[in-house]
């Protein structure tokens, strides 16, 4: 026990804290292109193009259907024999993100369909263009909708981008093994990884929750600040039901 609280953990530690700060790095960018990919899957799908729905749903089947490390794998050994080398960090983000892209093109599917219809038809009545109700009404009702579970997906990320220490990335896990290679005390460092990676995943957590809030601002009296936008009263309707009035 003195052994690795006055040995190992001086000499190591800050060896381990370098893999995870690879990990940090990692999972963040493949986060980021997962969300563009997801998101730009889900338009394509939810567009009048039947082929661009069927082969993004290939997509989606194939990447949700086959397991994470073997995608790496495919990435880092195959696409060398097409001309296309990567360094392993960066097939570590293709493959991270291309998966997670996947899963996360169907929860912002769901969360743009759960947006009221009205609300469409509300910014065509005032004159708003497709592009201008998406980027201004949807998609950012759809974001709210989707955080909690975007914030679920990174924290995962955060643990599944151990997977790509099968491809010599020297991320935390890839660390811990190096350790246990000199000390022989596999014990003891994967005890010292474990609390790593618990630490990352809980202030990923926090950071999470801390989003959400921002998100959906509150009053001081505790009253949640409406989000959706006013459907716009039909002009012709209105005019008739003053008509009607008088």
């Amino acid at each position: 026990m003195n052994e690795f609280f006055f040995t190992l953990i001086p000499r190591y530690f800050p060896f381990l804290l370098k893999g995870a700060w690879v990990t940090i790095e990692l999972s963040v960018i493949s986060m980021a292109c997962a969300m563009v990919i997801g998101l730009a899957v889900a338009l394509g799908r939810m567009s009048s193009r039947r082929w661009l729905d069927w082969l993004l749903r290939a997509y989606v089947e194939v990447w949700r259907d086959v397991p994470l490390v073997v995608q790496l794998l495919v990435i880092y050994f195959t696409l060398p024999q097409v001309g296309l080398t990567l360094p392993g960090f960066w097939a570590g983000v293709l493959g991270l993100a291309l998966n997670l892209g996947a899963y996360l093109s169907e929860v912002f599917r769901a969360a743009i369909q759960s947006v009221d219809h009205g609300q469409r038809e509300a910014g065509l009545t005032i004159g708003m263009s497709h592009a201008m109700i998406y980027r201004r009404v949807i998609l950012p009702q759809a974001l709210k909708v989707a955080l909690p579970t975007i914030g679920g997906y990174f924290i995962s990320l955060l643990k599944d981008s151990s997977l790509v220490s099968f491809i010599a990335v020297n991320e935390l896990l890839r660390h811990g093994t190096i350790v246990i290679a000199d000390t022989f005390m596999s014990m003891q460092v994967y005890l010292m990884v474990a609390i790593l990676y618990f630490a990352m995943s809980f202030v990923a957590a926090r950071g999470v929750r801390w989003i959400e809030q921002q998100f959906t601002p509150v009053h001081r009296g505790g009253k949640r600040v409406s989000a959706q936008m006013p459907v716009a009263r039909n002009t012709t309707s209105t005019r008739t039901e003053a008509n009607l009035e008088t």
